[in-house]
């Protein structure tokens, strides 16, 4: 299994991103633009940079180009301002045909509203293509599923799990073994928002079961 960690420029709690990559082993790190600084500063060494680099301060463009004649080869992929992807769909995309069957983004919430909800739909394309992929922060894990999911007490993210329809239309959703159950449930967005908003597991195991759709997933703390 090959993974790839992402890190970009949003807002990044950097006392939990170190305590994140502790635990956490990737076999390639792409930074994308802004995300270089908290690359710096996490003393990461990045395999790729991306980006039209119009966030991040020279001086640190500076030092990762220098660091980059010293040992550790970066290759660097610099974009114009002007173009129809941002630049983490575009290090997405790269993560992509490098053939990582796994991607994780750091850094992708907490900044400009829009640049979160677009990094969101840049998971889209993973799951099409059956690479797993999902945004953490802090206090989140985000991911897309177009199918059941068994959930363990163990391994979630925080104590709440919340499901909202991706696709308009999500049909079909049955859970088991959460405290608030449901049988068959068809939900629409921008209806009924609150209905399968902070669940949580009633005991060791849930599952979820749904016919048709996509359905955002955000596991989540306090």
């Amino acid at each position: 299994m090959k993974r790839c960690l992402i890190v970009t420029g949003g807002k990044l709690d950097l006392a939990f991103a170190r305590f994140y990559l502790e635990r956490e082993r990737f076999h390639l790190t792409i930074a994308v633009d802004g995300g270089l600084e908290a690359v710096q500063a996490l003393g990461l060494e990045p395999d790729y940079v991306v980006g039209d680099f119009d966030t991040v301060k020279p001086t640190v463009v500076e030092h990762f180009k220098k660091a980059g004649h010293k040992g550790h080869p970066i290759a660097w992929m610099a974009h114009p301002p002007e173009k129809n992807e941002t630049d983490t769909e575009l290090a997405r995309s790269l993560a992509m045909e490098l053939e990582c069957s796994q991607i994780v983004f750091l850094g992708a919430t907490g900044g400009r509203l829009d640049h979160t909800l677009g990094n969101l739909h840049a998971l889209y394309q993973c799951m099409e293509n059956g690479v797993e992929a999902w945004i953490v922060d802090a206090q989140n894990k985000i991911y897309l599923l177009d199918r059941g999911k068994a959930f363990d007490r163990d391994s979630l993210w925080g104590k709440y799990i919340s499901f909202l329809p991706y696709t308009q239309h999500v049909r079909g959703i049955t859970l088991k073994g959460f405290r608030y159950p449901l049988h068959q449930k068809n939900i629409c967005r921008g209806q009924e928002v609150g209905l399968c908003i902070s669940n949580e597991l009633a005991g060791d195991k849930g599952y979820l079961d749904f016919t048709q759709g996509v359905l955002v997933c955000v596991e989540s703390k306090d």
